[in-house]
């Protein structure tokens, strides 16, 4: 009978286990999606924020939106060129909800992950208040105004970005990120009121340094049981801290705990692996608030001679600075866009993101901390002393400390998150007032954040003259371009930790090649004629930047050699809306970019590649269609391998290898319609073979999805390239047919796009032109338990195409 009795207690005891691991508790704090059903409309509309006021005819939209984006190009909108030539303006938002009686003796707030500018909100026509700031995440506390039951309320946004210019590149606007709506009892763990510290790591154990602030919102004093345990990716707790407090009302209390977990897992570029720490609040045994913080262990250092290193690791920082803006659907911040973005650029073999030049999405952070990026977290573009009329210098003495202590409390906890940028090409670096508002801001960040370092982004490299660098209070020199100089800065900054924090501004356009190629040009220059072309292009040999900076290879060759050179960050990963340099109108987006703005990746993206990555790599180009005898520059990027062998027609044009620091081979070809194949060998063994086709006309359209399935959720995307393709198959490189565009089921278009920066064909049209053979359209969910289908056509109906994509549930 014993013998039976230990069996049963074991048997319940492993049941016991089993329900415990599987059993998901129930979320006492509620987050809701808040996005749904808001109505919209541009103008003053007076009256807008009182709860009676009518607007049954407004615009019915989801969030995130981005008006800007909507509207038509011209040179005569304030934004201009530099800020993508679309429209600004004033705009109003409203959402009309009921709240559950059962939310009465709840706290109640509104979070705005960002609303591009000027933002103001009432609800129930009362005021809660202003944020200049058009990156930064705010909320505001609705529980004293809210009605409950069958009772209605009106949440009022009034966006005001009618003040132009007040950036250098595009902005969008509206409420153009994600908007939630939390629940939580009196007691609740307070919004970013969680920080996360790894200060001591090794393989044996990692100290978890772990505080969290409590708000009582209540009447009433409050003892309550706070406690802290960390769970793997599995969700097998391997550490907890638990302790008993008392909180007076409408108080704060905020609480360290030191928690030990053995054997870590830590967080790399190759494996981001992440734990999750679960703070839950007890009154009388009952629960109360249960807060959920993400976050990954791992240790990195900057040091003076050997660069970085992560997890004891040397590590070159291979970085792109990236706008916010996702091209054709503007400034809205949708994660699946952002993906996309992201695994092309870890396609390339890009580690590293800055967010220039202002605080990103959280959803990108959230990503980077999946994906195994490093990010440079920047927090401003201008201080006091303006770049443009209207910036965020109007704004710098009110706000500056509390948005940049916002950003630190939203962000600290991010693994990917690796260091603070204070400010981009600030003009304080040239006087003194630099020195002492240097001092003020990383007084700001290190009193919230102390185990990051912080840095920022010069210009000024003579030692004596940067008032930033002389306040001396900065952990990691950031400075933009100069790479001529870089060899020279242990001599010239003694002592000093270096970044590139600003690379190449390197400018070309997909598709296009002017030759010869054997020689740089800095645009403008005195021969631009035979480079400033009247399409508005740029070519795509690696041989054209600005005068402040380099063509890819340039600066690359310089900055592989310097260990001490913690890495770079390449101006841009993408194209990016507005800043058209070298051109004006028509030009309305960068030719900055590694990766064009439909996300088609330039010839130098494989340059890149071929660098920063083992996989092998063999990229041939020009394409092969061009007047019958005319000199043909030919470019091959490789690695893997010895050499390279280039065959036109079946004839070797002869094998080359690269020869010192050389990045790419160029062979001069006379053109011979027919097949250019280029032959990587090491050893004497085949790795790659490239042919390149001569094209006939276009006969057939190419469909292809950056994926086989989306989302039923109303936010997932699909990216759909459209190749332009003759009879037998070849990419017809220079076609520009037009390609309309129909999608059945369960999605809709949101975008369309062909990369080429002076197109003006409206971004939210159903038809594009392709350009140099490519185009793309962005298909979202529409929420319909559909399957989509895509029809496209050339337009003359002469060629069609159609593509099937699955929708799945959730």
């Amino acid at each position: 009978m014993k013998e039976l009795l230990k069996r049963f207690s074991l048997l319940s005891a492993i049941f016991c286990l089993l329900v415990a691991c599987n059993f998901e508790e129930k979320d006492i704090r509620i987050v809701e999606d808040f996005n749904f059903d808001w109505r919209f409309k541009l103008g003053e509309n007076p009256g807008a924020s009182k709860l009676a006021f009518q607007d049954s005819d407004w615009q019915k939209l989801n969030l995130p939106h981005d008006w800007s984006i909507e509207g038509a190009f011209s040179e005569e909108h304030p934004t201009r060129p530099e800020g993508g030539a679309l429209p600004a303006g004033i705009g109003w938002y409203r959402k009309t909800f009921t709240i559950s009686e059962d939310w009465v003796d709840k706290s109640v707030s509104i979070e705005f992950g960002g609303v591009y500018r000027n933002s103001e909100v009432w609800i129930n026509g009362r005021y809660l208040g202003k944020r200049p700031n058009g990156y930064i995440s705010l909320a505001y506390d609705l529980t004293d105004h809210l009605n409950y039951g069958e009772q209605e309320n009106v949440i009022a946004v009034k966006v005001n970005n009618s003040e132009q210019p007040n950036s250098r590149w595009y902005t969008g606007s509206g409420i153009y990120r994600n908007v939630r709506l939390v629940a939580s009892e009196k007691l609740h763990v307070a919004h970013w009121g969680t920080y996360v510290k790894t200060p001591k790591v090794s393989e044996d154990k990692a100290l978890v340094s772990y505080e969290v602030t409590v708000q009582n919102n209540s009447r009433l004093i409050k003892k309550f049981k706070l406690e802290t345990k960390i769970y793997d990716a599995k969700g097998r707790e391997v550490g907890k801290a638990t302790t008993l407090e008392k909180l007076y009302p409408k108080k704060t209390l905020t609480k360290l705990s030191d928690i030990e977990i053995s054997n870590p897992k830590l967080w790399s570029l190759e494996d981001p692996y992440m734990y999750r720490i679960v703070t839950r609040i007890y009154e009388d045994s009952e629960l109360v608030d249960n807060y959920t913080t993400t976050t990954g262990i791992r240790y990195f250092n900057f040091d003076v001679e050997k660069g970085f290193s992560l997890n004891g690791k040397p590590t070159k920082i291979l970085g792109v600075c990236l706008h916010h803006d996702n091209g054709a659907l503007g400034a809205v911040a949708n994660k699946y866009a952002i993906e996309r973005k992201l695994n092309i650029l870890k396609e390339m073999g890009v580690n590293a993101i800055r967010t220039a030049h202002n605080p990103p999405s959280t959803e990108l952070l959230e990503l980077c901390d999946q994906m195994g990026f490093l990010v440079q977290d920047e927090a401003f573009d201008v201080w006091k002393k303006k770049k443009v009329a209207y910036d965020y210098s109007q704004d710098w003495d009110k706000w500056h400390k509390k948005d940049l202590e916002d950003l630190i409390k939203r962000d600290r906890n991010h693994p990917s998150v690796i260091m603070w940028s204070i400010g981009n090409e600030i003009r304080e670096q040239y006087d003194k007032s630099g020195t002492a508002i240097t001092k003020e801001l990383v007084d700001i960040v290190k009193g919230l954040d102390a185990n990051r370092p912080v840095t920022c982004a010069l210009n000024e490299i003579d030692p004596d003259k940067n008032f930033i660098y002389k306040s001396g209070q900065l952990d990691v020199l950031g400075f933009n371009y100069k790479h001529q100089v870089y060899q020279d800065f242990p001599e010239n900054f003694k002592g000093e930790k270096i970044i590139a924090s600003e690379s190449m501004s390197a400018l070309a356009t997909r598709g296009h090649y002017t030759m010869p190629s054997d020689s740089i040009h800095r645009w403008p220059e005195a021969n631009k004629e035979a480079f400033g072309n009247e399409d508005f292009t740029v070519s795509a040999f690696d041989q054209v930047s600005t005068p402040w900076g380099s063509t890819h290879e340039e600066t690359w060759k310089m900055i592989k050699k310097l260990d001490f050179v913690a890495g770079l960050f390449v101006w841009t990963g993408f194209d990016y809306l507005g800043e058209p340099t070298p051109y004006g109108y028509p030009a309305r987006s960068s030719y900055f970019g590694i990766v064009d703005l439909a996300g088609f990746p330039k010839d130098a993206y494989y340059m890149y590649q071929s660098e920063w990555t083992n996989k092998p790599v063999l990229h041939v180009f020009p394409h092969w269609n061009w007047e019958e005898g005319q000199e043909v520059d030919v470019w091959a990027y490789y690695n893997n391998a010895d050499e390279v062998e280039l065959f036109l027609n079946g004839e070797s044009l002869g094998a080359k290898s690269k020869q010192d620091d050389d990045l790419h081979l160029c062979w001069q070809v006379t053109f011979q319609p027919g097949t250019l194949k280029a032959v990587s060998r090491k050893n004497g063994k085949v790795v790659l073979e490239k042919e390149i086709h001569t094209a006939g006309e276009t006969s057939k359209i190419e469909l292809i999805p950056h994926k086989e399935s989306i989302k039923r959720d109303h936010y997932d995307l699909v990216y759909v390239t459209v190749n332009m393709l003759d009879a037998e198959g070849n990419f017809v490189p220079k076609a520009d047919n037009l390609i309309h565009f129909e999608v059945e089921g369960g999605g809709k278009i949101v975008g369309v796009d062909n990369g080429y920066q002076a197109n003006l064909t409206s971004f939210k049209a159903k038809e594009i032109k392709a350009f140099n053979g490519k185009c793309v359209v962005i298909i979202q969910s529409n929420g319909k338990d559909d399957d989509i289908k895509l029809n496209v056509s050339t337009d003359d109906g002469a060629i069609k195409a159609s593509l099937e994509i699955d929708t799945v549930k959730d």
